[in-house]
């Protein structure tokens, strides 16, 4: 079998980091982890290449070599996904779909001949089984949760890795809590499943192995979800992994807000090499985060909580939302001053969309409220229902607070209220300076000091830095950079947002 494997294109979004990316030289931020994964599940003998359109293009000769395509999809990469389904249907190639944008509403694409749903541990075997036999059936789904102990390494030799930012790895799948706009319960389950200490070492000894050194995402719906298993094997192995190959990695990932309450926890994690934590705090207001079942965010002081994680040595990123039902008119206000306070520098603030299957979705859906399926894009100002507060009033008021918090003054005077709190663990090897480095901070200093239009801000940032905290100087310098992309894509959001309320 020659097996193509397609990742579809990101639209410019929050995440995509697209006007950051030409600061460092890199064409996207992560590769396509899921497709490598499954790449690695199927059979050695088998030929295989892999096209992500964020890199590289799709060409007919790529589609013409292929017995079989196969594309892995999220919600945002919709668009792109249609038009891959079209041009192999105009090439008579054979598609075989799955990922999250498919195992939600397979029945909304037309021309795949088999979706291959869910956890390809569990439905990609009888799909190859039926394939050898010469019967595939055209949908292969399943609700068991498989036990991702045996999920073989990602098969990084079809990368090129010198086009990406960072690179991923899994430890977990699964949440164990239930917020009832999150739809990781219906793909990934509440019990989080993990991988051994000896397994994730394995991984990281394999991108090692092909050459990579720097950023690696982990990429689980929430890091931290079984503490347990953690702080006993996984972050002792990585630790001591890491301090024999001399801290070759930096991590980031994903975890709630109650990592604030493990000092232990967030010392192995540091000592391990993680640096940033994206973080669900959603909003300040109690009534919406009741609402929203969150009780991982209440009782406590969120500010605090932020602050406690930074002193620890993380740059907290932060996820936010706007509209829910119980948001009051002074919300708008209310995020900003928690966001400007906390310093919390990556901050973004999405409007609440409602995914398919969640407890969101089905309540919206008995009271007549939903529009439309959501697009998957973050920050895009759209909502797939009507939401309680007047819709011009969210949309502006929205608006108001992206246009606010990116504006440059205040993302400056954020950058510095972080670094005041931010205390990083001295790691060897991890500031090891590289030759990329010093491209990049030219690149910075060229286009973010002397041809943006918001230069002075960047200079007062980087005198502030050398003032108060001289050390910190390369993580402001890099978070301007990000900066420069967050205010770049809402200003093309801004510029986008001509029509009223789409129904």
């Amino acid at each position: 079998m020659k097996i193509l494997f397609v990742y579809p294109q990101y639209p410019d979004t929050f995440w995509s980091f697209r006007h950051a990316l030409k600061f460092v030289s890199k064409k996207a931020n992560f590769p396509p982890l899921g497709l490598l994964t499954v790449a690695a599940m199927l059979p050695a003998q088998w030929e295989k290449r892999l096209v992500d359109m964020n890199v590289s293009t799709l060409s007919a000769e790529d589609i013409k070599w292929a017995d079989y395509v196969f594309i892995g999809a999220m919600a945002v990469q919709v668009n792109s996904t249609r038009e891959i389904i079209a041009r192999c249907k105009s090439l008579d190639a054979r598609i075989v779909a799955g990922g999250p944008l498919f195992t939600t509403a397979h029945e909304e694409f037309d021309g795949v001949e088999h979706f291959v749903l869910d956890e390809a541990e569990i439905t990609l075997p009888p799909f190859l089984a039926d394939l050898a036999e010469g019967c595939p059936k055209q949908v292969y789904s399943s609700d068991q949760r498989p036990d991702i102990t045996n999920t073989p390494v990602p098969l990084w030799s079809l990368l090129n890795m010198k086009h990406y930012s960072a690179m991923s790895i899994q430890y977990s799948r699964g949440c164990p809590f239930d917020c009832d706009f999150c739809d990781i319960v219906i793909l990934n389950g509440r019990k989080p499943r993990t991988k051994a200490g000896q397994q994730v070492v394995e991984e990281l000894d394999s991108l090692y192995r092909h050459g990579w050194r720097g950023s690696v995402f982990v990429v689980d719906d929430n890091f931290i979800g079984n503490k347990k298993e953690l702080k006993d094997k996984v972050l002792p192995a990585i630790i001591e992994w890491s301090r024999e190959k001399r801290y070759p990695f930096t991590f980031f990932t994903q975890a709630s807000i109650n990592l604030a309450d493990d000092e232990q926890l967030m010392d192995l994690m540091t000592e391990a090499g993680f640096n940033r934590v994206f973080i669900g705090i959603e909003t300040p207001n109690v009534d919406s985060l009741v609402e929203c079942n969150k009780p991982q965010n209440m009782n406590r002081d969120l500010a605090a909580s932020v602050k406690r994680i930074q002193n620890r040595g993380f740059e907290v990123q932060g996820g936010f939302v706007l509209g829910f039902d119980s948001d009051p008119v002074s919300i708008f206000a209310s995020q900003i001053d928690f966001i400007q306070k906390t310093g919390v520098v990556t901050a973004m603030v999405s409007l609440l969309n409602a995914p398919r299957g969640t407890k969101l979705y089905q309540r919206l859906k008995r009271e007549n409220r939903l529009l439309k399926d959501m697009s998957g894009d973050n920050t895009d100002f759209s909502i797939n229902f009507i939401p309680h507060m007047p819709y011009e009033t969210l949309i502006n008021g929205y608006r108001h607070v992206l246009d606010t918090i990116y504006a440059p003054p205040n993302y400056c005077e954020r950058v510095i209220t972080f670094l005041k709190e931010y205390r990083p663990r001295k790691t060897t090897g991890v500031s090891r300076l590289r030759l990329s480095h010093l491209l990049s901070l030219a690149k910075a200093l060229w286009f973010l000091g002397i041809m943006d239009k918001e230069r002075r801000h960047f200079w007062r940032l980087l005198g502030l830095t050398l003032l108060k905290c001289p050390q910190r100087l390369p993580v402001s310098i890099s978070l301007s950079v990000s900066g420069f992309h967050f205010r770049k894509v809402a200003e093309d959001y801004n510029k986008a947002l001509t029509a009223p309320r789409e129904t």
